[in-house]
């Protein structure tokens, strides 16, 4: 991958607080605990304007639990991944969301050319798969979920809070 110059942080974002990161620690033993943990964040009061990076290895689940939680934000018809298309728009009552997959993402420049600052500006929520990858490029995230797959094929997933509306997040989850 070849670095191109880029402008900063597309947003500003809460600055990190003086003490660690709050972290949560699941363990999903089915798709039913991934559902429930997406209702769950869907009924967060801030989550109508956060940032959510997923983090994790091919098939661990980052898809599953979107599609989950925009069902239960009232998302209607097809949600399919946005692999190919880099974002996916969908819409809630009353709510605007991107959802962002940045596995095929090579080139900074991609950043700028796609129009992503101007998409991360804009009120809404924002989910991004493999965020590592725009590292650097997109705001830090709100909360950043990692999901880990077992031997057993259960999920044990880390809730990271990284900024003050994070943290409100993970409060009660």
């Amino acid at each position: 991958m070849t670095a191109a110059p880029h402008t900063g942080q597309i947003v500003e974002s809460g600055a990190p607080g003086a003490t660690a990161d709050p972290v949560r620690h699941l363990r999903w033993r089915s798709e039913d605990d991934t559902q429930a943990l997406a209702r769950r964040l869907a009924a967060r009061p801030l989550i109508d304007n956060a940032y959510l990076s997923l983090h994790g290895a091919l098939g661990a689940g980052k898809t599953t639990l979107v599609r989950h939680l925009l069902r239960a934000l009232g998302v209607q018809g097809r949600i399919k991944s946005p692999t190919y298309a880099v974002v996916e728009p969908h819409e809630a009552p009353g709510l605007a969301i991107w959802h962002f997959d940045f596995y095929r993402f090579d080139d900074p420049r991609e950043w700028e050319d796609a129009g992503l600052r101007e998409l991360f500006a804009h009120p809404g929520l924002k989910l991004a798969e493999w965020a590592e990858k725009a590292a650097g490029l997109a705001p830090p995230a709100d909360l950043a979920i990692s999901i880990e797959t077992t031997e057993a094929m259960e999920r044990n997933v880390t809730l990271r809070a990284r900024t003050p509306t994070g943290r409100s997040l993970l409060q009660g989850l």
